[in-house]
């Protein structure tokens, strides 16, 4: 076991607790080359940093050794001449070609939420359009998109078409060029919040993120809500192995804690990790950091390392919340730093 303690070299680097990061969605880049860790806010505790650019149109970038001491956030992208300036949600950060990619969901007043594709040459930015026009359909209301790259070396695009357009939320992806400016064929659903038995009637599907098994099945986390009114994180897993499916639902939610919106990455240590936010409650959402363990079929939870469920938990779990702030050391199988 590895325990990750407040060392006082790392505090004057990375001062930024895992437990006081506000951020909605986290997406974790495990980076090769800098063989740092990177996630991406699109707000920022003016109180604690009251020297960085705050306000709508921005992305931040924050840096850490050990995913639980964080950097002080920096601008990696602000709206300048950008077409829309609301609604900067879900930043995911992908290496594509030797290049990284920020793929999120935006909108301009009077518009639909729609997803594009940022370039840049570092993780820290500055990014930047790679064209000027987003890559989700017109006319469709969209959020949350994820990037898949198919055996065949094709990248798509994985989005939600959102259910305050169609009632029956969406899980849809999209090919796309080469540059991942566009797209390059039309759209197709793969599936509806209403194929999940473990969902309630909410009709919302959240955050997909790809992920192969180690014996080459395809799986999608996803998210939506518990009939009990929880957010929650399942799975689905392709059928034929690609993006086309048919998709196999699972029948029970990974986690049902008021925590959503997953993702999957390996740690510099190897250890495969999973990142969501909980609880939804807006003020309150802090990352989630859970050791997995994935088979041929299927994927589970080991154990959650953050200890931010300690006094923030949600979903079912919410009467057994303590009331105290958590004081426990983090707590890794592994050293995350490799």
């Amino acid at each position: 076991m590895f325990l990750c303690g407040d060392n006082p070299e790392i505090l004057r680097e990375y001062p930024y607790h895992v437990r006081d990061v506000h951020i909605s969605d986290p997406f974790i880049l495990a980076d090769p080359v800098t063989r740092r860790y990177y996630t991406y806010v699109q707000f920022v505790d003016t109180r604690r940093f009251p020297d960085v650019p705050a306000g709508p149109g921005h992305f931040y970038v924050l840096e850490s050794q050990d995913l639980i001491h964080w950097s002080k956030p920096q601008v990696c992208f602000e709206q300048g001449d950008f077409w829309a300036d609301k609604d900067y949600w879900a930043p995911e950060c992908h290496i594509w070609q030797g290049r990284y990619y920020l793929i999120s969901s935006f909108r301009a007043e009077g518009t639909y939420r729609r997803c594009q594709c940022l370039v840049s040459d570092s993780p820290k930015g500055p990014f930047m359009p790679v064209q000027g026009e987003p890559v989700t359909p017109e006319g469709w209301h969209c959020l949350d998109g994820t990037l898949y790259v198919d055996r065949k070396g094709a990248p798509w695009l994985v989005f939600c078409h959102e259910w305050l357009q169609v009632g029956d939320g969406q899980i849809c992806a999209v090919p796309l060029s080469m540059d991942l400016g566009k797209a390059v064929g039309e759209p197709m659903i793969l599936f509806r919040a209403s194929d999940g038995p473990w969902t309630g009637n909410s009709g919302v599907t959240d955050g997909p993120f790809l992920h192969r098994l180690p014996g080459g099945k395809l799986l999608m986390l996803w998210s939506s809500f518990t009939p009990e009114g929880a957010y929650a994180i399942s799975y689905a897993v392709s059928e034929s192995g690609e993006i086309f499916g048919p998709w196999q639902q699972r029948k029970e939610p990974l986690y049902a804690l008021d925590g959503g919106h997953g993702m999957l990455f390996h740690a510099f240590s190897g250890q495969l990790m999973m990142a969501c936010h909980g609880p939804n409650e807006h003020s309150r959402k802090r990352i989630l950091l859970f050791e997995m363990e994935e088979t041929d079929a299927a994927l589970h939870i080991i154990n959650e390392v953050t200890g931010n469920w300690y006094n923030r938990i949600g979903g079912s779990g919410q009467r057994y919340a303590y009331k105290a702030q958590n004081r426990e050391t983090p707590c890794f199988l592994a050293d995350p730093r490799g």
